[in-house]
């Protein structure tokens, strides 16, 4: 009986450990072990709210990754999310590169050195608008393979990078159980998207991968973005921006509501208009989720960076999620920086009942609605009210008081009764970023070399027709040169002065130019959304040999959906119109190639290569295929650098040898703009003097107009109504008594970056106002007082606080108010500089 008693307690015990999935110490390793059930993850025995942010490695340098990471925590994050890209990796079979910016092992140890945990995307398919979506062009290559599929091939590929990346996570001791800041690990990525195309094949791929992640290391949980029909041994988690309306939740019932890609704005392709996403819809994005039981927020991105070289996938721009916390620099994107920090913190003062109250749902009508997490018992309770219309403010009447909600906000109590944060109400300051031309840093000695264009007889490889311009070039190089030769009579020639003979492409994609007997006739090109384009110019032909020549170019690979090793770019079909005879097509008339131009193989963007040729000096303008060379000194103070190339058309950039990527400011948005005119030039790319810069320009510009710049955020802001709350710092949670630590005041709060002072107070409005930072547009009712007070309080000062009183800021008497029946803001536009005794 004892026996039976015996086995019935260890089943018991054994059920109960069942619904709390382990991820064990591997023996002789230490360290926090993972865990995790249908609430949360566990992390060494405690539960934890996770606010995490996307950062790629290769996408900034190492000498920004330990900014980038003090700020991330700065910002309240306690998770790095990166993807691990296999292209750059091993971009060719068995030959690795785990250095400079491509040094994985160095960024992530780094941000455990600062206290940050790490989710590891291994992937191997990325998306993430990365060339071939992180795949190496070699794989395209292997016999019979089928991406991203029950394939062998495929599988046996995938197999092998996944252990090499794991087995060097383990040889650095960098998983959680090891002691290390890896807590979670990811396999594919966004399948769903495509596995109906694969049909069973989809299905059982699903499965091998998890069983082969899993299977190959155990030590902490496994996930599986989008993936509806996940294998229980991983975690189905969510991408998007809504995730707390979307997501149904993971596909059982001991897995935490995770999203791993909150998308804090859009990426942006060359020909996109701008594209922002409001801080305050992150926001409350992030609060409805974790209202619902949500306890992983991963920003998508929360530092973007830059697509250096020929990294970008098909169209992308250089700039990467710009509008992120983070911008393109590294400076902080206010408010989108300070708005979610404030929020972390709200979050963080709720953490108990977050995480060990029990929720309770009350919808008090279609879009108001009362949540709270309280632990019977005790205290411990917060609550989200919430406002989900999206025109109206609310009122919702909570434990006895009345609660004033903005449209579409969600506020927090961390104590069921004090407001700390509303989703919509911004107290954080904002900023306005500035591009100055350095003073120092002037463009010296343009010169230019002119690519010579080539004919049939000059190229190697020929063919009847034009070979497939992916496989041709296998991504060594974004161009690819196509000449034929045709023999014309005269009478073959219209005989009209006025009508002249069409040269009509049509190419899969990306862009081409087009020259006839060494003369440039036309540039064309597709889009993000539709590759194909067809170039149609009139040409000028002449009685005997003509040579008919193509630069045709990749704008990067293509990065998503369904058999990605079967796309296809170049040139299709070419004919001549307009002949005595007809059309004629010359598509199988016989052609020679060759891979890239001649300056890239003689390396000309670095100091050895450029003194291959002869430069000549250049004035003005320019034609196509054109090099063009000078030099600068590094600009002043540390703030970062930029270059700005309006005056240019398409092309790439090197500066000392280094590749800053493609440029496209000939291609014009919807609003008659360029989608990106200036580019990031690290500033740990850059000697003090004698830096060398060399463009290769496509189509044809004026380099005389390129300007060396650098970039702050200077310019910051503050907008306060009556309905914001006091600042989240007014609050702590101490002995699970949550208290006030200061008085609570509402106040306009301004914090110079990189300790400079203000050094102008620019704008300041008590009443109505319009605009955003940086361009503020008074209303009707200012008060020149406020001015005043504001420069009292914050000239030559790093940091101030103006209270929002308005006895203090109005412009009436007394008690008086000049303009009553208008709803006061508080909008103040101040310059940061450093001061004159610390610049001396």
């Amino acid at each position: 009986m004892v026996h039976i008693k015996s086995i019935l307690l260890f089943a018991f015990f054994s059920v109960l450990l069942a619904n709390v999935h382990g991820h064990k110490k591997k023996a002789g390793g230490g360290g926090p072990v993972v865990t995790y059930d249908g609430r949360s993850l566990i992390i060494n025995g405690s539960r934890e709210l996770l606010f995490s942010g996307s950062i790629h490695y290769p996408r900034s340098t190492p000498e920004m990754w330990t900014d980038l990471i003090l700020k991330a925590k700065e910002g309240g994050l306690n998770l790095i999310q990166t993807y691990v890209f296999w292209n750059i990796h091993e971009p060719v079979q068995g030959q690795f590169n785990f250095e400079g910016n491509y040094d994985v092992v160095k960024f992530i140890k780094l941000i455990w050195e600062h206290g940050l945990w790490v989710t590891l995307r291994v992937g191997p398919y990325v998306e993430a608008e990365w060339n071939l979506g992180g795949f190496p062009y070699w794989l395209k290559e292997v016999p019979n393979i089928t991406f991203r599929s029950y394939n062998e091939p495929f599988m046996y590929h995938m197999k092998q990078y996944t252990e090499m990346v794991l087995n060097l996570m383990k040889k650095e001791k960098l998983f959680a159980d090891q002691g290390g800041p890896i807590i979670m690990a990811q396999i594919e990525n966004e399948y769903n998207n495509v596995q109906l195309a694969y049909k069973d094949a989809g299905s059982k791929y699903v499965k091998w991968a998890a069983d082969m992640a899993v299977g190959l290391y155990n030590g902490i949980p496994w996930f599986m973005c989008k993936q509806r029909d996940a294998p229980q041994t991983v975690i189905s988690t969510c991408n998007g921006r809504q995730c707390g309306d979307t997501f149904p939740g993971p596909n059982g019932p001991n897995k935490p509501s995770l999203w791993t890609e909150n998308w804090t704005a859009q990426y942006r392709v060359f020909g996109d208009s701008p594209s922002m996403r409001a801080a305050e819809d992150i926001a409350y994005s992030v609060a409805r989720f974790f209202a619902r039981n949500g306890t992983l927020n991963n920003y998508y991105m929360y530092h973007g960076g830059t697509n250096f070289g020929r990294t970008s996938s098909s169209f992308v721009t250089t700039r990467y999620y710009d509008e992120a916390p983070l911008d393109e620099y590294g400076l902080k994107r206010e408010p989108k920086f300070g708005h979610l920090r404030d929020m972390h913190r709200a979050f963080r003062l709720s953490k108990k009942p977050l995480l060990w109250g029990t929720q309770h749902v009350q919808r008090i009508t279609q879009n108001l609605e009362i949540t709270t997490y309280e632990k019977a018992g005790t205290k411990i309770c917060a609550a989200f009210l919430t406002n989900n219309h999206t025109k109206a403010p609310a009122t919702i009447t909570f434990r006895g008081v009345d609660y004033y909600l903005p449209a579409k906000s969600i506020s927090i109590l961390p104590d069921c009764k004090t407001v700390v944060f509303n989703t919509q109400t911004v107290v954080a300051q904002h900023s306005s970023r500035n591009f100055h031309a350095s003073k120092k840093a002037k463009i010296t000695k343009w010169e230019m070399y002119k690519e010579s264009i080539p004919t049939i007889q000059d190229l190697e490889v020929k063919s009847k027709t034009p070979k497939e311009l992916y496989r041709f070039t296998r991504d060594t190089s974004d161009y690819a040169w196509y000449s034929t030769r045709i023999s014309f009579e005269k009478r073959d020639l219209p005989m009209r002065a006025d009508i002249l003979p069409v040269l009509q492409i049509a190419s899969l994609g990306h862009a081409l130019l087009a020259f006839v007997n060494g003369e440039f006739v036309g540039f064309g090109h597709g889009s993000n959304i539709e590759k194909s384009h067809v170039l149609s110019k009139p040409i000028n032909l002449k009685p005997g040999v003509n040579d008919i020549t193509l630069l045709a170019m990749t704008v990067g690979f293509p990065n998503s959906g369904a058999y990605m090793e079967r796309r296809f770019a170049g040139p299709r079909a070419i004919a001549l119109q307009g002949l005595m005879s007809g059309t004629l097509d010359i598509t199988m008339n016989n052609w020679g190639q060759q891979v890239g131009v001649a300056g890239e193989k003689m390396q000309l963007y670095t100091e050895e290569g450029s003194s291959k040729v002869k430069w000549v000096p250049s004035s003005g303008p320019g034609g196509a295929v054109t090099w063009y060379k000078g030099y600068f000194n590094a600009p002043e103070g540390t703030s970062p650098v930029a270059i700005r190339m309006s005056s240019m058309a398409k092309g790439m950039i090197w500066v000392n040898g280094e590749s800053m990527g493609r440029y496209w400011v000939s291609y014009l948005s919807a609003i008659d703009k360029p989608t990106q005119e200036e580019y990031h030039i690290p500033r740990s790319y850059l000697k003090p003097k004698g830096n060398l810069l060399v463009i290769l320009e496509e189509t044809g510009g004026n380099p005389d107009k390129i300007e060396i710049l650098t970039v702050n955020r200077d310019t910051i802001c503050s907008v306060i109504t009556e309905y914001h709350p006091p600042h989240i710092k007014t609050w702590e949670r101490k002995n699970n008594q949550f208290r006030a630590v200061v008085d609570p005041v509402q106040a306009a709060h301004l914090v110079c970056p990189d300790q400079k002072v203000v050094s102008a107070v620019e704008f300041v409005s008590f009443g109505e106002v319009d605009g955003a930072c940086g361009a503020f547009i008074p209303g009707k009712c200012v008060s020149s007082k406020a001015h005043k007070v504001v420069e009292e309080q914050c000239l030559g000062k790093t940091e101030c606080t103006v209270p929002f009183q308005r006895e203090v800021l109005g412009d009436g008497d007394g008690d008086k108010d000049s303009c009553p029946d208008i709803a006061k803001t508080l909008a103040i536009q101040v310059r940061c500089s450093h001061s004159k005794r610390s610049s001396a």
